[in-house]
């Protein structure tokens, strides 16, 4: 269905529309484009209705050229904003949980069109984002900077041969995000360090997803290889992500003051303890770790007398000592003030290091847990273990030597 009409009246049945399906919790989204306004390489706006401290907002993704900037408005202006924007720009596409209403013009006249949808209903209850896209998506496939990282094309397009690392990264987010509820939240900026960013696809699209909703970060990537530093800050100057920055180093060199999330991910062998340790050490609020490079424990390995005829096959020895390694870990978490998981991040066909250990702080920590350093004393003694890296750090009994990956 469509009816050519001046732009006025079109543009005034587009918003009757978009104000009715915000009323009646059925707006999915709408995209505005070919901008004609003041806005220099503005090319489109995104809107969607997102939740900000339990109250829902008009969150607009302004898409330029070069970079991705949101802004939230609260419901009550919603129709406002998309009056002003409707009028310097050419372009609106509506969605909603029925239909989508499409209204293109021009200076003379005005074309609106509706198709419905197939399928089922949404729920009203459900489309409170249904509204609330963090729940459901939790990086915005219209974001910037997935396009110089390679991951989406010029059309904001997942690459077909980057669709494992797309899944990988929303759910490293959706797994923050679902901690950093736990957290003890405090007035200042969230500080973020992030051991070994690589690069730095977690690294923006926790910066980005922090930003969408209403934090204002300090987020720094670590990474040795100065190539992937100097490339990820030309990516974050670009994607005008103003408080986030990379560091040439490591675990060793990078020595912050004040830190809120400390995150390693793949960081070889004992690099690990080393970063656990800094989070332990400056009463980091969260703890995210997916350990690879399991080789400290595997040497010192005695098999107790019954457990023998399984651990004479190599591979049984090595995934013993893996688990042995991050169960010391995380036990010295759980002594040291932090509620701990350890669970699998991504499933074995993503990536073969699946396995997080996530931990966030306690409110009531004072001191050490004996019973539990306890555990950690019973299990060396079962296995013959003298030294794991963690234990001798948090003991201040660490002797220097090199930590980088031997494989």
């Amino acid at each position: 269905m469509s009816q050519p009409a001046s732009p006025f009246i079109q543009e005034q049945k587009f918003l009757d529309a978009f104000q009715q399906a915000i009323e009646t919790h059925s707006f999915d989204r709408m995209i505005i484009s070919q901008y004609k306004g003041e806005l220099e390489h503005l090319e489109k706006m995104t809107l969607r209705v997102i939740s900000l401290q339990n109250q829902p907002v008009l969150s607009c993704l302004y898409r330029y050229k070069t970079q991705d900037v949101t802004k939230n408005y609260p419901l009550a202006e919603a129709v406002p904003v998309v009056q002003s924007l409707l009028a310097q720009s050419k372009q609106a596409n509506l969605f909603t949980a029925g239909e989508e209403l499409q209204l293109k013009k021009n200076k003379k006249k005005a074309m609106l069109s509706s198709s419905k949808k197939a399928g089922t209903p949404v729920n009203p209850a459900e489309t409170q984002q249904g509204h609330d896209r963090a729940k459901h998506r939790y990086v915005d496939q219209d974001s910037y900077f997935l396009q110089p990282l390679g991951i989406t094309d010029h059309n904001a397009q997942i690459i077909p041969s980057m669709a494992r690392k797309w899944k990988q990264i929303n759910k490293f987010v959706e797994i923050f995000s679902g901690a950093l509820d736990q957290i003890q939240q405090h007035d200042h900026a969230l500080r973020v360090v992030d051991f070994g960013s690589g690069k730095g696809y977690l690294t923006f699209a926790l910066y980005d997803y922090l930003a969408k909703h209403g934090q204002t970060p300090f987020v720094t990537g670590v990474e040795l290889n100065p190539k992937m530093v100097e490339f990820c800050q030309d990516v974050a100057q670009r994607s005008d992500f103003q408080q986030l920055d990379f560091f040439q180093g490591d675990v060793r060199t990078y020595q912050p003051e004040h830190l809120d999330v400390m995150i390693a991910l793949h960081a070889c062998d004992v690099a690990t303890d080393f970063a656990i340790h800094t989070g332990i050490r400056l009463n980091a609020q969260m703890i995210m770790c997916a350990p690879c490079c399991h080789k400290e424990l595997r040497p010192q390995l005695k098999s107790p007398e019954v457990l023998k005829p399984m651990l004479q096959f190599g591979i049984h020895a090595g995934q013993q000592a893996e688990m042995l390694t991050d169960t010391i870990r995380a036990l010295l978490l759980k002594a040291y003030g932090y509620e701990t998981k350890v669970f699998e991040f991504v499933a074995l066909e993503h990536t073969s290091k699946n396995k997080m250990i996530l931990a966030t702080k306690r409110k009531d920590y004072r001191e050490p847990d004996p019973q539990v350093l306890d555990q950690i004393q019973a299990l060396k003694q079962m296995y013959g273990i003298q030294k794991h890296s963690l234990e001798l750090l948090l003991n201040d009994q660490w002797d220097q030597q090199d930590i980088g990956c031997k494989c």
